[in-house]
This record gives C-alpha cells, structure tokens and sequence, in this order.
C-alpha cells in the first residue's frame, strides 16, 4: 500500500482494517488531495454489497452521483441495473460498485492522469479488503488506468473476454462496455447483454473461491 510521510489522514484511511473502517474514514478525511474536491458535494465510494465477490470499477461519478454519494445511481447506473438483472445479476446484491476516482470531474470530463494518481491509492485499499474473485473494468478509461502494460487495442477488441493479470492474482477480469456508452449508442446493446452473461457466468464459478 502506498503511504506519504507527511500525509497522516491519508495514511489513517490506508491503514484501516476492514472496508467500513475504510469507507467512514475516507467520508470522514473531506480529502483535498486534488482540486475535485472544491466542486464535489460528497465524495462518492460505492454502492452494493460490500461482502459480493465481484467488483464493478467505473470512471468517475456525475452529477447525480455527486449529489447522493452513491455510484452509479443516475441514468447510466439504472440501465447498467436494468441490464445486469436481466442477465441474473442484482447489483445491490451480487456486486460492489466503485469508480477509478471518487469526486465528480467537472462537466463529467474523463479524470486527469493526476486526479488519478492521487485517488487510486485509495482504490487499491478497496480492492485489498474487498478481496474479490471478480473484477468487472467498466470502459476504456477503467481498463487504462487499472490494467497499465496491458495493449490497448480498442475496446471492441477487449470487451467481453476473460482474463487475468499479474497485478491481481487469482482474479478473473473483464472488460465490459460503459452503460453510458450504451446511452450514446442503444445499437451495442445486444452486444453488451451477451458480454453480462459471461460475466454472469464468472460470478456464479468464482462466488464462492475467497
């Protein structure tokens, strides 16, 4: 884990032993680890079911994320929840979802390499306690900045097929299409339901491996 010598609520936060230590420590630190954090109005962990082995990681919350400090609960979040459950996957239930950064970038732009790099420590501190068998990369920008050295041949040539990676042992993950990218684009729809029900088949072998 990555710790800063001069950063004591930070390393309060990475120090915690179990997710709900975690989670009300970071809720409780009003991080001002970068300028995100002048215009949030919550600082957003996740939404579902933080003992599901499967872990959702989207890009970042919007606005109505930001206003109820939950992921993925806008018009992205209840298509992906539409979805998942008609593949048998009931995100409260099975899944934890979370997101690469925790604060809303202005006008929802895609977060900056250096928003990254200050939050992602705490994502990695997710994951550790979290300890999930199923990781589910939701999007080119989650799929970059969670699999580095990975080639980014596109993400038509990336989604929908398992994998695993050194940097998460005994982890299978997948790369799925970004429910927002399914608003833009209703026509990769059917595509999308055929890559959840790999996912669904992930989740129903791995569930029970931690």
């Amino acid at each position: 884990m990555q710790f800063d010598l001069f950063d004591s609520t930070s390393n309060q936060i990475l120090e915690a032993k179990t997710y709900q230590a975690f989670k009300q420590a970071l809720i409780a630190s009003n991080c001002q680890k970068c300028p995100l954090s002048q215009g949030r109005q919550h600082i957003v962990i996740d939404r579902g079911n933080s003992q599901a082995a499967t872990l959702l990681i989207g890009e970042a919350p919007g606005e109505n994320e930001d206003k109820q400090g939950r992921a993925f609960v806008g018009r992205a979040g209840q298509l992906m929840d539409q979805m998942m459950l008609e593949a048998g996957i009931d995100t409260n239930q099975d899944t934890l979802i979370a997101n690469i950064i925790k604060c809303r970038p202005p006008e929802n732009r895609a977060p900056k390499q250096e928003e990254v790099d200050q939050c992602l420590p705490f994502l990695r501190k997710q994951i550790a306690l979290l300890n999930p068998t199923v990781i589910g990369l939701l999007g080119a920008t989650s799929l970059k900045h969670m699999i580095s050295g990975k080639p980014q041949t596109g993400m038509a040539e990336a989604v929908g097929k398992p994998f695993t990676h050194p940097h998460f042992p005994q982890v299978q993950l997948i790369v799925l299409y970004h429910p927002a990218y399914i608003l833009r684009d209703p026509r990769k729809k059917p595509l999308m339901a055929e890559h959840l029900k790999v996912l669904k088949q992930l989740i129903d072998e791995h569930s029970n491996q931690r």
